[in-house]
């Protein structure tokens, strides 16, 4: 690194640390070097010099959410890797804790905090954001600019759509955890943009929300109308886990089912569930890998906002409707 930049390891430090007496012209061409050579500090020195553990801070709306698990299991590792640990907490469901829980955590004096926000302001991040790099991800942030990693949940929701209609389906219904949660809104865009694009009509009564243990109750509700649905997109993982059972008791493998993110066991299900594939360790490591340069060389350039693309896997829950009967 500091063959790289024509300097001394002292000076390297000196510019890492944000110290005065380095000419502009010199720390220039450091942080230049640290963005070629892809630079993240060993934090191990510092942990020794200033009597406190290297830190990243992460903040997830649910631990026990597969999805949201494994982006945790892929922050530690690249943290792990670089001499930090990592200070993991709950959001919780309702938006109105997200302030004062993330708040807690900033105070202890993190090094950076990368979070999947919950509620629908973080204007209260600014002020924080100018001496800890925060990253923001799986959802758009609404007041705040800063490192942002999602993915495609528009896309997401056409995807499902227009593989639901291949197969013969006309009346396909969207089935969503929480209507205010970013990630859900963009899907529920993505799933309306495609019944229109393919002619479909416009059935509110299709487009469905549950909160946790109400999924069943949701798909009863939608199997009850006068025209029900053939297939379901299920807007997330854990209403699709709620909804296997559901299903099993109706004795339904005929109702054709694409769920928003993989989840344990979906593929050994029988019928086995087909997903929009996301790519949770993905987000993780780019945030942490992003979270860690940031700490090295707060200005430097790189884009703010990456959208990663999301694929369709088919299972055996991709069925073709039934047959009309004729008398």
């Amino acid at each position: 690194m500091a063959a790289h930049a024509g300097v001394s390891a002292k000076t390297v430090s000196r510019v890492f640390r944000n110290e005065q007496h380095v000419s502009e012209s010199v720390r220039e061409r450091v942080n230049i070097s640290m963005r070629e050579l892809h630079f993240v500090p060993n934090m191990l020195a510092r942990t020794f010099r200033e009597g406190r553990a290297a830190m990243i801070g992460v903040a997830i709306p649910n631990l026990s959410d597969s999805f949201f698990a494994s982006v945790v299991e892929a922050v530690d590792e690249v943290a792990k890797t670089h001499g930090h640990t990592i200070a993991v907490t709950n959001l919780g469901s309702d938006p109105e804790h997200e302030r004062s829980v993330v708040e807690g955590l900033l105070r202890t004096q993190i090094d950076a905090l990368i979070i999947a926000p919950t509620s629908d302001d973080q204007r209260y991040l600014e002020a924080w954001s100018s001496r800890t790099p925060i990253v923001v991800i799986d959802r758009e942030p609404t007041g705040l600019v800063t490192d942002v990693f999602l993915e495609n949940d528009r896309r997401g929701g056409e995807l499902a759509v227009h593989h639901l209609f291949e197969l013969g389906h006309r009346r396909i219904a969207f089935l969503g955890a929480d209507d205010a949660v970013a990630t859900t809104t963009q899907r529920l865009l993505g799933f309306c943009t495609a019944r229109d694009d393919l002619g479909l009509p416009t059935d509110e009564r299709l487009v469905a929300f549950a909160g946790p243990g109400e999924a069943g109750g949701a798909l009863s509700g939608l199997l009850e109308l006068s025209d029900p649905p053939t297939a379901l997109f299920s807007s997330n993982a854990r209403t699709s886990v709620e909804l296997i059972p559901a299903l099993q008791r109706l004795d339904r493998d005929d109702l054709a089912l694409v769920s928003f993110g993989d989840f344990p066991m979906a593929d050994l299900l029988r019928p086995s569930i087909s997903v929009i594939d996301q790519n949770p360790g993905r987000l993780g490591r780019a945030a942490t890998e992003r979270a860690l340069l940031r700490v090295a060389d707060p200005d430097g350039d790189y884009e703010l906002r990456t959208v990663y693309d999301v694929g369709l896997i088919v299972r055996g829950s991709s069925v073709a409707p039934p047959t009309p009967t004729t008398t």
